[in-house]
């Protein structure tokens, strides 16, 4: 049997003759291998959430997010801790004791620390973009009252920088840790975002009706960490009892994912991730175009020397993009991977209590040195 060109029909998957048809022909491939093995792949079991570390309460409840209290005084300098929402519960940043970014900073010293919990998209959630977030961190930030400390984990430190360019006037010191922001540097995150096709991310979107499914971008995206890569993580031995609990609480907080909402994150994905915005100075966050020279409060960076997701050239690259006076930026490497810089017991022994430390101390003229 031939076609009209007399050659044999194509029969699936096969090539086409034009060689500029192949790399378009190839993507789709991969785009339909992708959702055929995310197709087989079999359910996780949904298991009731994994309670909190800290005591806590919700101070407000918005679209996006609970505001969670875990002050243990009314006064004082608050610091608002901007969880990444990315893939996992806001849990990251209290995942159990000695392995939690909140007791931390309540050791060290700052007494009124709030978090971001974000919630998991839902099917009206689904057109929710960055502006979203940054509305409804805003309104966290007056329901505090500004100005406050922000520390940004990992997404949550470009959603800090976007916030802090664009209200400088309402964070008084910004604490970034293993926060990707100038994406032309090389690293996992940034080529996994630049490699896969487009009909990935667009597909992902359209399978999830408008959102895409944690359990799928886990699948997907996330190899599935060992004993030893989690081992690496929290930072201490597992082979003790509470070593053992501390395992099977990690695996139910990695099964523990969140949905995210379709336009969000084909926003990070493409503005992002692929073109660079928030470096180059092109992104535009509620109606203003951003310019991080604008940021001029004083910043902490804590990268991690081991973190393949976002490398320490990247994770204190952003010294160099921001407009705080070189003598007000502190910097610090931990031997440390991405997860390890919020869970590991090593980072929380060593790096945490100068963080806390630093949002304590008085730097003499520094609102008046960086106006």
């Amino acid at each position: 049997m031939v076609d009209k060109t007399g050659k044999p029909p194509r029969g699936p998957g096969q090539a086409p003759d034009d060689p500029r048809l192949w790399p378009f022909v190839a993507a789709q491939l991969a785009v339909d291998a992708c959702f055929w093995w995310l197709e087989r792949a079999p359910e996780q079991q949904g298991d009731s959430s994994l309670p909190w570390t800290t005591p806590s309460s919700v101070a407000l409840e918005l679209a996006t997010m609970q505001l969670r209290d875990c002050s243990q005084t009314r006064s004082g300098q608050p610091a608002l801790v901007c969880a990444p929402y990315a893939l996992h519960r806001a849990l990251i940043a209290d995942f159990a004791p000695g392995h939690s970014v909140v007791q931390s900073l309540q050791n060290g010293g700052i007494d009124r620390v709030y978090l971001t919990d974000w919630r998991s998209a839902t099917s009206d959630m689904r057109y929710l973009s960055i502006d979203s977030y940054l509305g409804d961190l805003n309104v966290a930030i007056d329901e505090i009252g500004a100005p406050v400390d922000l520390v940004g984990l990992c997404q949550g430190g470009w959603l800090s920088l976007l916030y802090a360019a664009r209200f400088p006037a309402k964070v008084r010191r910004l604490v970034l840790v293993g926060a990707p922001v100038d994406l032309s540097i090389e690293s996992s995150l940034s080529r996994l975002a630049r490699n896969a096709p487009e009909l990935v991310y667009d597909q992902l979107v359209a399978r999830g009706g408008g959102n895409v499914s944690g359990e799928e971008m886990l699948r997907f995206w996330s190899k599935t960490p060992d004993n030893d890569a989690i081992r690496a993580a929290l930072q201490r031995d597992l082979s003790d009892e509470q070593g053992a609990e501390l395992l099977a609480r990690f695996d139910r907080w990695n099964a523990e994912t969140l949905n995210l909402p379709g336009t969000y994150y084909l926003e990070i994905v493409n503005a992002i991730f692929r073109e660079n915005r928030i470096a180059q100075g092109s992104f535009v966050a509620l109606g203003r175009p951003i310019d991080l020279k604008h940021v001029k409060a004083p910043i902490f960076l804590l990268a991690g020397l081991d973190d393949d997701v976002v490398p320490a050239t990247q994770a204190l690259a952003t010294a160099g993009l921001v407009g705080t006076p070189p003598a007000f930026i502190a910097a610090a490497s931990e031997p440390s991977n991405h997860l390890g810089l919020f869970m590991g017991a090593r980072t929380h022994a060593h790096a945490w209590p100068r963080i806390a430390g630093w949002l304590r101390d008085d730097l003499p003229g520094v609102l008046a040195r960086s106006a």
